[in-house]
């Protein structure tokens, strides 16, 4: 830390970590350190609390909730230059990793020693493993594999005071108390600063089979769904629901990207299979030709190739990219009981459009876990500006219905700044004096990412 390279106070290099992903939030730290080893890391955390200064871990500043966003006044903790692969073991299917490895590298780690780490969403390339932890990160294979919770074996933790916890045990069966890694998962680095993780492995599937389908509605899709896992289990991998507006604006604005199916339709599956079996091709091909005849499906493409696959999976991983260009829109990480998505969207939409006519919908997301990303906007710029000021409004139409249909209002993106009020309604008392117990227990001086998720 002898380097100034390595503390950063001059305002146009500390730009780059002062703003989130959207461009919503934006703070002001005391400066940004970059420290190398989990070492440094401890020290940096130990001088801020025997200061009393608060501190804000960021990884690769992907999140979408404001949560590794400086408020302003912090010292700002960049883990990136921890990108270190510290072990793979193939035997055991395990993998230590440090937190700032973008989650691109430690997939690429997995396979060199052909192994598949399956935590996979469109951010992969710049999204980093620290983050991905502290949101309990799903993405698009949660239906098979799980979330970052259950993808995770141990953790390395800087605690509140400067203290390393290494609980970095690669074992499947620890049974010898309290499971301390649960607590700083999805924490958001309220607790403690993750630096380093050991990770399940799998084998890597020997054949892939893909679709992109057009479902007559979401209850279509639901038991399109229903139907793969009676025939081939878990190895249906990925099962996402795409609906027509998500699509047009990803054939808008993204180039080198078409149209998979022939006409205009409200609803489509992306539908991927994966596994030792040498026969998912055909099993798909079979599941969709009866889809078609009983009325539930419209038409669908199956991937032919490895390209082919790529173009499909593009048409999805580009949607939220899309949406950015488009401009602001109120946006929904909602998890729903899969049996009642159908519901909700039916519902949603009605309420939202007794409101507001001419609401733009973009709805899309991981329906196998039954994670939906629910964004709402107006097209024309003006229009928009007035609806997204109508934000409390909209969320209390989305948030209250998904709560009485049993849901979550943040599946996979966390709390951060964006919903950290707006979770106090949905959560008993009893829950949120239980959390904020844990918080004052690990950081009594409440220096821990300030602001965010309590």
């Amino acid at each position: 830390m002898a380097s100034a390279d390595f503390v950063i106070t001059e305002a146009n290099a500390l730009a780059p970590f002062c703003t989130d992903w959207r461009g919503r939030y934006t703070g002001q730290p005391l400066c940004v350190v970059l420290p190398s080893d989990t070492e440094a890391v401890a020290a940096v955390v130990s001088a801020c609390a025997a200061a009393g200064v608060p501190v804000v871990p960021q990884g690769g500043n992907t999140g979408l909730c404001g949560g590794a966003t400086p408020i302003g006044g912090e010292v700002l903790i960049s883990l990136r230059r921890l990108n270190r692969i510290r072990s793979v073991d193939a035997d055991n299917n395990a993998i230590t990793v440090e937190a700032g490895c973008t989650l691109q590298a430690v997939q690429d780690a997995a396979a060199s020693v052909d192994r598949l780490f399956p935590l996979s969403l469109a951010a992969e390339g710049t999204a980093t493993l620290g983050g991905n932890l502290s949101t309990n990160a799903g993405g698009v294979q949660v239906v098979r594999y799980g979330n970052a919770r259950e993808l995770t074996l141990g953790l390395e933790v800087v605690l509140a005071d400067g203290r390393i916890w290494d609980g970095l045990r690669a074992l499947r069966k620890d049974n010898t108390g309290y499971d301390l890694k649960h607590l700083f998962i999805g924490a958001e680095g309220t607790l403690g600063l993750i630096t380093a993780a050991t990770l399940k492995l799998f084998p890597q599937p020997r054949e892939k089979a893909t679709a992109w389908v057009a479902v007559v509605s979401p209850l279509a899709a639901v038991r399109l769904l229903g139907s793969l896992r009676a025939v081939v289990g878990d190895n249906v991998t990925a099962f996402e629901l795409v609906d027509r507006t998500s699509l047009e604006l990803v054939l808008q604005h993204m180039p080198r990207t078409r149209a998979p199916l022939q006409g205009q339709h409200n609803w489509h599956v992306l539908v991927e299979l994966s596994g030792a079996c040498n026969h998912l091709h055909d099993i798909l091909e079979q599941a969709l030709q009866a889809g078609i005849e009983a009325g539930h499906i419209i038409d669908a493409v199956l991937a032919q190739s490895e390209a082919q696959r790529h173009a499909l999976w593009a048409l999805r991983e580009n949607i939220s990219e899309a949406q950015k260009i488009e401009g602001i829109s109120i946006k929904h990480d909602i998890a729903l009981p899969v049996s009642r998505i159908d519901e909700f969207i039916q519902r949603a939409g009605a309420a939202l459009k007794a409101v507001s006519h001419d609401v733009r919908i973009v709805c899309f997301g991981h329906v196998g876990d039954g994670n939906l990303h629910y964004n709402l906007s107006k097209v024309d710029a003006q229009s928009n500006e007035d609806f997204i000021a109508q934000t409390p409004v909209i969320n209390r139409i989305v948030y209250h219905l998904v709560c009485e249909l049993g849901g979550s209002i943040s599946a996979e993106h966390g709390l951060g700044q964006l919903k950290r009020n707006e979770v106090l309604k949905y959560k008993s008392l009893t829950e949120m004096d239980l959390m904020r117990t844990v918080k004052a227990a690990l950081d009594p001086q409440g220096l821990m990412n300030p602001g965010k998720l309590l």
